[in-house]
């Protein structure tokens, strides 16, 4: 390809387009109703959104891209919203950045990452998608590899450069999305989903000199799973264990994997491997497929490096099951934060960034105390927003399964964490929800953990979901949870024995100003 001249084909006014869809949030925004709609968490001010784009750090601002249609609550033609921060507490809700307005994008402007190049400029690597009938699924995709430039230093203008990679549809079968670019030894590196003409799920490497001229590398990695289709969301990235070792995470979505036990209980289920990387060679796994989140709601993660940290946003799927929130004219949101590391037991763990102390406004330290059998204690009547430490004393506790309901409202409904002692699990249980999807989700426990003197369980509650981290983010669950109308109260309660609690802390959390 002349690097002069990537393919680029405009079929609509790019300035139409964006007024449009600002026009259809705005729209929806008045229609919008607050009862779920997140105070602490990134969601559109009104429509539909999904995966997390083209996070970075530019020019002092942290960037958020996602998913969006602006003009209903479900899926439809994808477009980019957008959301700004200087300092990562406190957020500006930006005009939408990109909507299909080129041929080769036609019916969805996809997922895709942000880089910044040697000179300083930040690019956008992302798919372009189209119905080879025009129309739907029944006939396939057709998706390619796009380049934009962002245009200003608040990167709110992004221009688009066209096309740089065709989808060989000889040898694919239909999907082929979601780049992820960095530099690697000198050589600008991008990795992104496949699903082979033989359908099966791989990660394909491309590399370039100039950014704009790619070409094909190798298999980075193939899924051995044979119901696994498609790898999507792909990310790629080192990390150094307690040593100064360094281990490479390979991440995908994976699309297509049968449930089984614990594992894989979700329509499509992200998760990551550890292993060992020599450039121009594949990935070498050395662990097994982990969920990167236990719950419920979970997909599609993206990471990045700043300020010398891996942070990454997930978005908290409603494929799961059914979405209320949907008839109030919003649907979806991102999760925390969160910065990864590898921690002394040598797994991924995932903790909010330290920015989010900052929302604390009121905190409330109980003092250590025993929950007697099967006796349920009020720690506070009406809770909107807060975060909750709690540290539980494994060795005094003789609790069949305890922990906290939050969002308990006066018509008996609640989400209940709790700890499992027979299962040896944290779990998120849905079952007395009035409304949404019931069931639970767990995180198995280690036998170390199990044997250890105390679970810590950091526990995140928004208007209508809850993140879970353990055990400093050993593992995370994430789940929607639609209280009820009237106060919703936090309590403890223990079955079939005593509670020990070390620590409780309660905190206030205040809005990020996206509301």
């Amino acid at each position: 390809m002349n690097n002069d001249n990537p393919v680029y084909t405009p079929i609509r006014d790019d300035e139409e387009e964006l007024a449009k869809a600002e026009a259809g949030a705005e729209s929806l925004e008045v229609e919008r109703t607050d009862r779920w709609y997140p105070k602490f968490h990134i969601a559109s001010n009104g429509g539909w959104i999904n995966d997390p784009n083209g996070l970075c750090r530019y020019k002092g601002r942290w960037h958020v891209y996602y998913q969006l249609f602006p003009y209903g609550t479900q899926w439809g033609a994808c477009h980019w919203g957008h959301v700004s921060s200087s300092d990562m507490v406190t957020w500006r809700r930006d005009p939408i950045a990109m909507a299909p307005t080129l041929e080769q994008e036609k019916d969805g402007v996809f997922s895709g990452s942000a880089v910044i190049d040697d000179e300083g400029g930040l690019k956008f690597y992302y798919t372009g998608h189209r119905w080879v009938n025009g129309k739907d699924d029944s006939d396939g995709q057709w998706q390619v590899q796009m380049l934009a430039e962002a245009a200003d230093d608040d990167a709110t203008r992004l221009d688009k450069k066209g096309m740089v990679i065709d989808c060989p549809r000889d040898k694919v079968d239909s999907h082929f999305r979601d780049p992820k670019v960095w530099k690697q030894d000198g050589v600008w590196t991008m990795i992104h989903g496949v699903s082979t003409s033989e359908k099966k799920g791989q990660i394909w490497l491309y590399t370039s000199e100039n950014m704009i001229d790619w070409k094909f590398s190798n298999v980075l990695y193939e899924s051995p799973d044979p119901d696994v289709f498609m790898l999507e969301c792909p990310d790629f990235f080192p990390l150094k264990d307690k040593d100064g070792n360094e281990k490479w995470v390979i991440c995908f979505s994976a699309q297509g994997a049968r449930p089984n036990g614990y594992m894989n209980r979700n329509k499509d289920n992200a998760g990551y491997m550890i292993g060992t990387w020599t450039p121009g060679e594949a990935f070498k796994p050395e662990t097994e497929f982990r969920l990167w989140d236990c719950g419920a709601n979970y997909y599609a993660p993206q990471s990045f490096e700043a300020d010398g940290r891996r942070i990454m946003y997930g978005w908290m799927s409603p494929f799961a099951g059914n979405a209320p929130m949907q008839s109030d004219g919003w649907c979806g949101q991102m999760t925390l934060p969160r910065e990864v590391f590898l921690g002394d037991d040598g797994d991924v763990h995932t903790v909010p960034v330290k920015e989010i102390e900052k929302l604390r406004i009121n905190t409330f330290e109980h003092v250590p105390r025993t929950i007697e059998t099967n006796e349920e204690a009020l720690v506070d009547e009406d809770k909107e927003a807060a975060e909750i430490e709690l540290d539980i004393d494994l060795k005094h506790s003789t609790s069949e399964r305890a922990g906290l309901k939050v969002h308990a409202t006066l018509d008996g409904s609640y989400t209940y964490v709790a700890f499992d002692q027979q299962a040896g699990t944290v779990v998120i249980d849905r079952a007395a929800a009035a409304r949404g999807d019931r069931g639970y989700r767990a995180a198995r426990l280690s036998d170390d953990e199990l044997q250890a003197d105390e679970l810590k369980l950091h526990v995140f509650v928004d208007r209508g979901s809850v993140e879970v981290y353990v055990n400093d983010g050993h593992y995370v669950l994430s789940s929607y949870s639609y209280p009820s109308d009237g106060p919703r109260a936090i309590k403890l309660t223990s079955e079939c024995g005593v509670l020990a609690i070390n620590r409780l802390a309660v905190h206030d959390i205040k809005s990020i100003g996206l509301e």
